[in-house]
Parts: structure tokens; sequence; C-alpha cells
């Protein structure tokens, strides 16, 4: 596990972008695609605006970048919610990212995935025929969950069960509702679905890399919570798994989280 501060939220999205487009480039570079898991929300926003500049600038040959999203909302359980809804993750990651590459680049729809909430299970097996996802992009909740893999007891899951969760369907804790009603809705509840088709754990931890971003202060307790356990993995805290993953590194904005 590698930890880094960041002086705030630009200097955190220019250390994240760097890190993805070198570990992207080097295999772009030797013509070997690259399967890069997408997360969306706030924090994303300014990496991703570099991220598209860097390639652009390098003249990447984008038609080797794969990106797998993390999760998709669903306002019934059983299909997506349409493109054009104010909170899609298609609609957040074709405005953020991809039209902002160069379309002579080559990226494609096709190379875009985001899982299917009327088809949930056929997700892992695509990532898997893919070659697994090379580095995992990751935000925390509030409430320490990552993607909408949200907290369990411990006498509801065990430690291992919880880990090995697939990409599902699921409904959104109210707590995480209330978190994206304040966050990405502009305060109105009502724009928030109350169902996810989330990436589970299983295929997030199977990552070659995570990297996880922190640039809100009420971050600052989840991530504090689990360093307080030694990075001991408990369903309680999603996000404590990462501590226990081979290749994982932590930046956060030391003007609005602290880990003390």
């Amino acid at each position: 596990m590698i930890t880094e501060t960041a002086r705030d939220y630009a200097a955190m999205s220019s250390a994240g972008a760097s890190i993805i487009y070198a570990d992207a480039m080097r295999a772009i570079a030797k013509g070997e695609r690259y399967n890069l898991g997408l997360a969306t929300g706030n924090t994303m926003i300014t990496l991703y605006d570099e991220l598209a500049d860097k390639f652009n600038r390098a003249s990447a040959d984008l038609s080797l970048l794969s990106t797998w999203n993390l999760d998709e909302y669903s306002a019934d359980g059983s299909g997506a919610v349409p493109h054009d809804h104010p909170l899609s993750y298609w609609k957040y990651m074709h405005e953020m990212l991809f039209s902002k590459f160069d379309p002579a680049l080559g990226f494609r729809e096709e190379n875009a995935h985001f899982p299917d909430p009327a088809a949930p299970d056929t997700y892992d097996p695509a990532i898997a025929a893919s070659g697994g996802l090379d580095l995992q992009l990751l935000g925390i909740g509030f409430n320490g969950h990552i993607a909408f893999n949200e907290p369990m007891r411990e006498d509801e899951i065990s430690v291992e069960a919880f880990a090995a969760l697939p990409t599902r369907v699921l409904p959104l804790s109210q707590e995480t509702v209330e978190q994206n009603t304040k966050v990405t809705a502009g305060g109105d509840a009502a724009l928030v679905p109350r169902y996810a088709a989330t990436m589970g754990m299983a295929p997030i931890l199977a990552a070659k890399k995570c990297l996880l971003l922190a640039c809100f202060a009420e971050q600052s307790a989840p991530l504090k919570a689990i360093s307080a356990r030694g990075g001991k993995p408990t369903p309680l805290l999603p996000a404590s798994y990462l501590w226990r993953h081979p290749d994982f590194r932590l930046i956060y904005t030391s003007d609005k989280v602290s880990l003390t």
C-alpha cells in the first residue's frame, strides 16, 4: 500500500491522471490492450479532463483502451436509467471523458462498458474474458462503500463472502441516497434512483492495481476507521479490503481529509 497526500483537489487530480496515463501508456506503447476501471462523481471531474488531454497530446492509440465502469443507476432494479437521465453514469462518462478524446485516436463506443442492471451477471465474465482490469480507479463513500458495495454487518456476511461478491443489482442505502442527493443531485432527492448495478468486490479486488482518491472532509471518518483497524478488512467498511490489495495506492487531499 502506498499513501500520498496532495495539497488540494487540483494536485490530487493531476497526480491521479499522471498515474493512470503512465500505466496505460506502458501497455499501449507496446500495442497491448489496456483495461481501465472507471469511477464517477465530483472527485473525478478534473482528473478526467487532464487524462484526456494527456492522451490527446501523446496521440495515444485509444483503440487499445477499454473502459469498465463501476456502476450504473436503475430506477426499478431491472433496467438502466436512460442515457439522458441527469445522473446517468453513461451520460457522465461521455461528457466528462469520452467526448474529450480526439476522435482520430480511435476510441469507439464499444470500448466503453457499463454493468447492465438487466443482466448484471454478464459483467464479470466479460471483464475476465478481456484479461481482467489493469487498474481500477475508486472513490470512497462517506460510509466507507466502494462502488455501491454497501456496508454489511459481520453477522450478516462473513469477511470472505463479502470479498467474493459479484457484480449485481442492489437497492441503495438511505445514507447513500442522501449523500448522492447532496453531492451529485443538487439537493434534489427525487433525481436519485433507488437501485444500481454495481461492480462487485470480487472483480474490484482482482484488478492488478487499485487507485483510491479522497477529497471530501466527510471521507475522513471511514478512512480513519480503516486506519485504526490496521487495514483489517470488514464488511462494515468495504474500502478496508483495499488495504490488503498487493498494489493499492491512496491519494487524499491534506486541505480537506485527515487520517489522524
